[in-house]
């Protein structure tokens, strides 16, 4: 069966290449805007599942579309991309020195010919806690580059991993997309 990822992020492609031998990329754009009656939780599950069914609806052949989409939940705050430098120092600023939840999505829609087959969503929560840093460290970071399309305004697998002090979780998911259970979805759908 055709296998597509509904993502532009080469982090998520690079991730599933670890488990999936042949997919083609094909990113989705979609609005991503937080309901008023979201939580965390719904938020980041529709993101996902909205970004698989985009890209299956421009499909005209059979089809396995995988969605996925992190945030960071902050006490019920949900963090996304950075606007801007000093967005990107508050949000960090806000984490350092203390426990967040990454909330991470994956979906997975089966198309024929345009029409939804089957469609599956679940979520992955990671509990992250970072050290303290200091100005002069949320400077340097925010001129590397990396954060500014980053959930929260950090790559754990890139330069901000040095402020990472404990992980409870999956890896992967925080990175965008939880292997383990990425390969359980695709093998339910192969199964069936």
């Amino acid at each position: 069966m055709r296998i597509v990822l509904a993502s532009a992020s080469p982090r998520r492609a690079q991730l599933l290449k670890q488990i999936c031998a042949q997919f083609e990329v094909l990113p989705s754009h979609i609005e991503e805007r937080r309901h008023a009656d979201e939580t965390p939780s719904t938020y980041v599950q529709r993101l996902a599942l909205d970004k698989a069914r985009y890209v299956a609806g421009q499909l005209d052949d059979t089809a396995l579309v995988i969605g996925s989409d992190t945030l960071i939940d902050y006490a019920g705050e949900v963090m996304e991309k950075p606007l801007d430098k000093p967005h990107f120092k508050q949000m960090l600023g806000q984490l350092a020195g203390h426990v967040h939840q990454v909330r991470t999505a994956v979906a997975v829609v089966v198309t024929d010919g345009r029409q939804i087959k089957r469609e599956q969503v679940l979520e992955v929560v990671t509990d992250v806690e970072l050290g303290a840093i200091n100005d002069q460290q949320l400077e340097h970071y925010w001129n590397t580059g990396e954060p500014q399309d980053k959930a929260g305004g950090y790559a754990i697998q890139g330069g901000a991993a040095r402020f990472v002090k404990r992980i409870n979780g999956s890896y992967t998911a925080v990175v965008g997309l939880p292997l383990y259970e990425t390969d359980q979805l695709l093998s339910a759908v192969a199964n069936s």
